[in-house]
């Protein structure tokens, strides 16, 4: 296997700690740390920060690095505290006509499921879509089946889509069952008919490289496989669906809003057209700053070898627990979603006849060894990214094993 893309040495990690949990959180480089210990040190001495530099400057630079990251133009995105609020930012400025209604796929994260709901009250109906046969959600969502290679979730959404449907919003890889939507496809579907694909992207972003082609908007946060702190995020939007949404209505989303050449009380100014339309207010610059290194530390390393160092990675493990009579099924069934690219970063392995304490147990065990896994819904989800090793891998198996 080849050397990892990340230099582990750029990460602040050791023996006793092998984390497989970016899908929750993800650590930040040392030059992160650096840079932001030293943005805060700044604002000691105010008289040090500038105005061009830093608070123009910096989302700037920010918004340039994040339009590399979705291949996209700078000028198509707002920077936004999270993923939440960039849903909400959506949601809240689509013009809307009662009746409409928003399909989301069956089991999403609450990110992408609570700013629709909170439409209600405008008559807006939010419809949940199951994406394979068996899936359950909720209450029920430890006796869900698991998806398989065979399944065709984007064929159920598409047949899910109704005259009435304004907006189909998807995660692009799933936080429990760790599937991957082929955005494309969708986004085709969508454009045809006229409605707007919107992409919670949190779970792919930096380890996998999106499509965006029919797509509306993209928005993620930075504190999972973009290695930021937590705080920043961005959302991309196509710039024909801008122009239909509300003005974020802040000082900084109009023309020359932060000029220092005319009054600040001069408010008869046309709103921006680019991505500064949907933000919301000054900018968090110091969150940029981790933000800001954290992208460019994963451009140097190159997300496209990211992604197909963790595809090795995964391949190589299920190579390895095939053997075990006890992971047999799952291996196979995971091979064949890893074969049809339908996998993101995350290896979610499910409980099969497993209940909570039996997967919590199998859990704590590797916490004893030092392997840092995670449970979500009846998945144990191993998450490997570019900084992994082959060594690690077999860590992975030993805990298994057991």
């Amino acid at each position: 296997m080849s050397l990892p893309p990340l230099n582990p040495a750029l990460l602040h990690l050791d023996s006793d700690h092998l984390w497989l949990m970016h899908c929750a959180d993800g650590p930040v480089p040392r030059s992160v740390v650096r840079l932001v210990r030293g943005f805060l040190h700044k604002e000691l001495w105010p008289w040090e920060l500038s105005w061009e530099e830093d608070f123009l400057g910096l989302p700037e630079a920010l918004r340039l690095e994040a339009a590399r990251l979705v291949g996209g133009e700078a000028a198509d995105i707002s920077l936004t505290p999270s993923t939440s609020a960039g849903i909400v930012t959506l949601a809240q400025g689509f013009p809307w006509r009662s009746g409409d209604e928003v399909v989301v796929p069956l089991g999403e994260f609450p990110a992408n499921v609570y700013p629709w709901k909170a439409l209600e009250s405008r008559n807006i109906l939010l419809r949940e879509a199951p994406l394979w046969e068996g899936q359950k959600a909720g209450a029920s969502g430890w006796d869900s089946t698991p998806p398989a290679a065979g399944d065709e979730p984007e064929a159920r959404l598409i047949d899910a889509l109704g005259p009435r449907t304004r907006m189909l919003a998807v995660s692009w890889v799933r936080f429990q069952d760790g599937l991957k939507l082929d955005l494309a496809r969708l986004g085709s579907a969508c454009r045809r008919r006229g409605i707007h694909l919107v992409v919670d992207g949190i779970q792919g972003a930096g380890t996998t490289v999106p499509n965006l082609y029919g797509a509306s908007a993209f928005v993620t946060g930075g504190h999972k496989g973009l290695l930021a702190p937590q705080g920043q995020g961005f959302l991309w939007t196509d710039p024909g669906f801008r122009r239909m949404l509300a003005p974020s209505g802040t000082w900084l989303s109009v023309e020359e809003g932060s000029s220092r050449e005319r009054p600040v009380t001069d408010c008869q100014r046309p709103w921006l057209e680019d991505g500064r339309r949907m933000e919301p207010g000054s900018p968090n610059v110091m969150a940029c700053v981790g933000l800001l290194e954290a992208l460019r530390t994963l451009h140097l390393a190159g997300v496209a070898a990211i992604s197909a160092h963790v595809r090795a990675l995964q391949a190589g493990l299920l190579e390895a627990l095939a053997g075990i009579p006890a992971w047999a099924g799952e291996v196979q069934r995971l091979r064949g979603l890893l074969e049809r690219d339908r996998l993101g970063s995350i290896l979610s392995f499910h409980h099969g006849k497993l209940g909570p304490e039996a997967l919590q147990e199998l859990l704590h065990r590797g916490f004893r060894r030092g392997v840092y896994g995670s449970v979500r819904e009846g998945y144990l989800r191993v998450a490997f990214h570019g900084w992994h090793e082959e060594a690690d891998l077999h860590r992975v198996v030993d805990w298994l094993r057991s």
